[in-house]
């Protein structure tokens, strides 16, 4: 659903999330999952063209918004996560087709070589693929119960008009933050724990989504130094805040009481948590913090899409810092196990030029 947080285009450095080659200015991706870079070279055959067009290793980036927000909320991810999780994933792909639709003729003269203006997928095609996998998200979020369509349908909403409407214009960058925020909001709704524990995490992640985002508008021109200077100011604020010792929610206090029933093993004790909390913290903060601080010192257009890509590849160590920080070690060791898995899938596949968000 994005092209944060989330919300570049083939950037250097994979991103966790990316590429090489950044997006035109102003012109980021897709909201959700930040700026996605492009690839820089046609992958052959139709099943090839799709790959490209919806980035599958993207998909990588996107269960632990759902995951965070079920830890956020003091629930035990369950079947009605996994429908979040499906329904995000929808909404994403959904973000990333409409994106090459809606930027076809700008492509068309900067990039000939994506799938649309080099003719490999049609643009009915595409726009017809964005329409349908919106409905999939939205039946599935619907399957999830009212809370998690009540919040998934502003995300859809979100999606398009930052694709049709806001990419170009400085609403652009929030627009990305916010969905990538209602979509860990997504997770906390369907997993039946309420939004409002959730809200200073999907906040948390939303602030860093709409930093990535801002470096993003000047991947291919660079030139602007207060952009990754005030993503690298950020990141500093965000690790400092997700790492700050915290009272997990009332649930999962609940739950990790001993002898009291729904006691869970698999979560481990407030202190194991907190160093765990920590360790992904510095995690994050390591991944994202040198290549701002490299493209503030030099804004050229390589370091500026260096650090974008970090800004993406970062995303994955933030959602399980903030599953930690919540309480729930399980999760967020799950969450940052997908780092090393969207790697090893672009790796296998061949698909490492091709963005994954």
């Amino acid at each position: 659903m994005s092209r944060a947080a989330a919300p570049a285009r083939d950037t250097p450095a994979p991103a966790g999330p990316t590429a090489t080659d950044g997006p035109a200015p102003g012109n980021p991706a897709t909201p959700l999952s930040g700026p996605a870079p492009r690839t820089s070279r046609p992958r052959s055959g139709r099943a090839g063209a799709w790959a490209e067009l919806l980035r599958l290793p993207a998909l990588f980036t996107v269960p632990g918004d759902a995951l965070a927000g079920a830890a956020a909320a003091g629930a035990r991810p369950g079947p009605r996560t996994l429908l979040a999780i499906g329904s995000s994933l929808c909404l994403y792909e959904a973000g990333m087709a409409l994106n090459d639709w809606a930027d076809r003729a700008e492509d068309a003269v900067e990039r000939p070589h994506r799938p649309l203006p080099s003719g490999r997928i049609r643009p009915v095609a595409a726009l017809t693929a964005a329409g349908v996998l919106t409905g999939a998200g939205l039946a599935l979020a619907a399957g999830a119960g009212r809370p998690a369509l009540a919040v998934a349908a502003p995300l859809a909403a979100t999606v398009w008009a930052y694709d049709l409407a806001l990419k170009h214009t400085p609403a652009g960058p929030a627009a990305m933050a916010a969905a990538r925020g209602l979509d860990l909001l997504l997770g906390a709704a369907a997993t039946g724990g309420g939004t409002r524990a959730a809200l200073p995490s999907a906040a948390l992640l939303g602030t860093h989504t709409l930093a990535v985002t801002a470096v993003s508008r000047r991947e291919t021109t660079g030139g602007s130094v207060l952009a990754p200077l005030a993503a690298l100011a950020t990141t500093g604020a965000l690790t400092r805040l997700v790492t700050r010792p915290t009272r997990p929610p009332a649930g999962r206090r609940a739950a990790a009481a001993p002898g009291l029933p729904g006691s869970s093993p698999a979560e481990g004790p407030p202190r194991a948590t907190g160093v765990l909390t920590t360790a992904l913290g510095t995690a994050y903060a390591a991944t994202a913090a040198r290549p701002y601080f490299h493209a503030t010192l030099n804004p050229s257009p390589p370091l500026t899409q260096r650090a974008v890509g970090s800004g993406i590849r970062a995303t994955i160590p933030l959602q399980a810092a903030l599953a930690a920080r919540s309480g729930s070690a399980v999760t967020s060791l799950l969450v940052a196990a997908l780092a090393p898995a969207g790697r090893m899938f672009a790796r296998r596949s061949g698909m490492r030029k091709v963005s994954i968000t």
